[in-house]
């Protein structure tokens, strides 16, 4: 990890000094920005179906949280690899050791995790509509 640190910091003082502050910032800042908010949305849009459930403490169970809080996003391959396999998020939270490349192998293998809900790119993008939790009904709810 630091190696790998240590090279970003060499690339990014490189481009600076053979391009200037201003130019890596102006094409840098737009990237991170786009990659920040397209990752913050498949993170959150995992915990937000609706079939969702959520539980206050007393009623909390790791499993139950992990199977049924979480979802399985089954993206295209090629985004699946260039997202470090974040659509196996319910598999990070049965265990947030296991690391991304083995996600899918961990989902694979054990079929009692065949269970969780499945959510297509196409569904995912209608999820952020599923914002409140309504305790009542015991669902995800639309925000009007």
């Amino acid at each position: 990890m630091w190696i790998t640190d240590l090279m970003v910091v060499c690339v990014v003082l490189a481009l600076v000094s053979l391009n200037g502050v201003w130019a890596v910032v102006m094409v840098q800042l737009p990237i991170l920005v786009f990659a920040s908010i397209i990752g913050m949305w498949l993170f959150s849009v995992q915990h937000r179906f609706e079939e969702a459930q959520w539980a206050r403490q007393p009623g909390w169970n790791l499993i139950h949280a992990a199977l049924r809080g979480s979802s399985y996003l089954k993206l295209p391959t090629v985004l699946q690899w260039f997202t470090g396999n974040i659509g196996f998020h319910h598999i990070h939270h049965l265990s947030a050791r296991i690391p991304n490349y083995r996600l899918q192998e961990c989902h694979e293998s054990r079929p009692d995790l065949k269970s969780v809900t499945t959510l297509t790119l196409r569904q995912a993008l209608l999820a952020p509509s599923f914002t409140l939790w309504d305790e009542a009904q015991g669902c995800m709810v639309r925000c009007p």
